[in-house]
C-alpha cells in the first residue's frame, strides 16, 4: 500500500475494490479489526503515559480522498477503538477569512497534536495542492512550490518526533455514484449531501490528476503515502487499523518509571486510619 517516492503513480492502476493483505471476507474483517482494537488501545496509553515523562513522539493520520471515500467513516470506526481523551481530531473545510490572511500551513499547525497525543486530519495541507489545482485557485508557479514546502514542513513534524501517516481513500466513479445516491435515497442522510458534490465529481479526471502529482511528489521517506482501496468499508476500516497498529508498535511506547519511592507512598498509604 506504500507509495514509492518519486515515481509516477497512476491510479487507475489500482483497483479500488481489491483486499490486499486483508482478511478473506467482510466477516473476517469485521472480527479482525475488533481484535486490534485492545492493542492499540493499549499502545495509545502507553504513547501518552510516555509523554509525561518528557517523551515528545505522537502519530499525525491524515487521510484524504475524493467525496464519499470514507474519510468519516475511518473518524468513527477506526479512532473509535481509541479513548478519546488522548486524540485530536481536526476536519479542515474551506479556509475562513482568519486563515486565509496567513500561509497556507498555518491553520495546519495550529491542529498538530500534542506530545503523547493521536491526531487526526480529515483533509489537511494537501487541499493546498489538490482542490486549488483543480479550481485554479493559486498560480501554477505557486502551487509548484508548495510541494517543497509540504516535504520540509513534514521533515520538520519527523524531526520533532511525530509519526507521518498520510492515507489516500482510494475510490472508484462507480462507487461514488452509488453512495451519493444513498444519500440521496435515504432522508436521514440528506444533511452529508451537498449539491455542489455533482460539480465536484464532474471534475474527476482534474482531480484524479491532482492527486497522483501529490502522491509522487509528496511521498518521502520521512512520511510517505499509503493507498488504500476504499470501495469496501470494512478492508478500508481493517487496512487503517492495521497501519495504525505497525506504527505503533514501531513507537514501542513505554510507561515511564516512577519518579517516587514507591514503596514508602504504599507503607503511608497502609498506616493511615
Amino acid at each position: 500500500m506504500r507509495i514509492p517516492g518519486g515515481e509516477r503513480v497512476d491510479l487507475s492502476a489500482y483497483d479500488a475494490k481489491a483486499t490486499p493483505g486483508g482478511p478473506p471476507d467482510k466477516a473476517a474483517g469485521l472480527a479482525a479489526t475488533t481484535l486490534m482494537g485492545e492493542r492499540l488501545a493499549d499502545l495509545q496509553e502507553r504513547l501518552y503515559a510516555a509523554s509525561t515523562a518528557g517523551d515528545r513522539r505522537r502519530l499525525l493520520l491524515v487521510l484524504q480522498g475524493m467525496d464519499t471515500s470514507g474519510k468519516g467513516g475511518t473518524v468513527k470506526h477506526v479512532i473509535g477503538l481509541f479513548n478519546p481523551s488522548g486524540c485530536r481530531i481536526r476536519a479542515f473545510k474551506a479556509p475562513t477569512a482568519e486563515e486565509r490572511k496567513h500561509p497556507f500551513l498555518w491553520r495546519i499547525t495550529r491542529g498538530l497534536p500534542e506530545p503523547g497525543e493521536i491526531g487526526i486530519f480529515d483533509r489537511s495541507h494537501y487541499e493546498d495542492v489538490l482542490i486549488a489545482r483543480v479550481r485554479r485557485l493559486a498560480p501554477h508557479g505557486q502551487l509548484s512550490r508548495r510541494y517543497s514546502q509540504i516535504n520540509r514542513f513534514e521533515k520538520t513534524l519527523a524531526d520533532d518526533g511525530v509519526t507521518v501517516v498520510k492515507v489516500f481513500l482510494h475510490i472508484s466513479y462507480e462507487q461514488q455514484r452509488r453512495r451519493l445516491l444513498e444519500r440521496l435515497d435515504n432522508p436521514e442522510k440528506h444533511w452529508k449531501f451537498n449539491p455542489g458534490d455533482i460539480e465536484e465529481r464532474a471534475l474527476w479526471p482534474a482531480y484524479q490528476e491532482a492527486y497522483e502529482l501529490a502522491l509522487e511528489r509528496c511521498s518521502t521517506g520521512p512520511a510517505p503515502w499509503f493507498l488504500v482501496p476504499a470501495d469496501r468499508k470494512w478492508y478500508r476500516n481493517w487496512a487503517i487499523s492495521k497501519l495504525l497498529l505497525e506504527h505503533l508498535e514501531r513507537l514501542d511506547p513505554q510507561y515511564p518509571k516512577a519518579d517516587f519511592d514507591v514503596a514508602e507512598c504504599r507503607t503511608r498509604l497502609l498506616d493511615m486510619p
